[in-house]
């Protein structure tokens, strides 16, 4: 019974990221906005981990066999692979240098924003000794 519950958690929080998706015209897919939505309910502790950990726990489980379809769909059009194989590469480096630039970026802000405010604002050398 708990495993059901677990699971009804996951598949309405599931099904808000679809109604929102159909109602805010951003190109963002549903799942996005479900995994927002996960992550606000756990930090305003609308629920707690324990809550969904089991059901999330076989979600990640028997992720691998969601890949089983794609990959088959990738084996009857190799031939399509054959024939493009130099631009899916290109589009492949280029999306994950920028990927990891743009990460890297964002991080660097987010710390120093986090030291700025631990700092209560007041830049290096600005503390007056007493």
């Amino acid at each position: 019974m708990r495993f059901i519950k677990q699971f009804a958690i996951i598949m309405a929080i599931s099904f808000i990221g679809e109604i929102l998706n159909y109602f805010i015209p951003l190109p963002v897919p549903a799942s996005i906005y479900g995994l927002v939505l996960m992550f606000l309910a756990l930090k305003f502790k609308i629920f707690k981990v324990s809550s969904v950990k089991d059901a999330g726990g076989f979600l990640l489980d028997v992720m691998p066999l969601m890949f089983v379809p794609p990959v088959i769909a990738i084996l009857d059009n190799l031939e399509v692979l054959k024939a493009n194989w130099w631009k899916f590469l290109v589009v492949g480096v280029i999306s994950t240098v920028l990927v990891m630039v743009v990460t890297g970026l964002v991080t660097q802000w987010i710390i120093r924003l986090e030291n700025k405010i631990k700092n209560g604002g007041e830049r290096h050398g600005d503390s007056v000794k007493k």
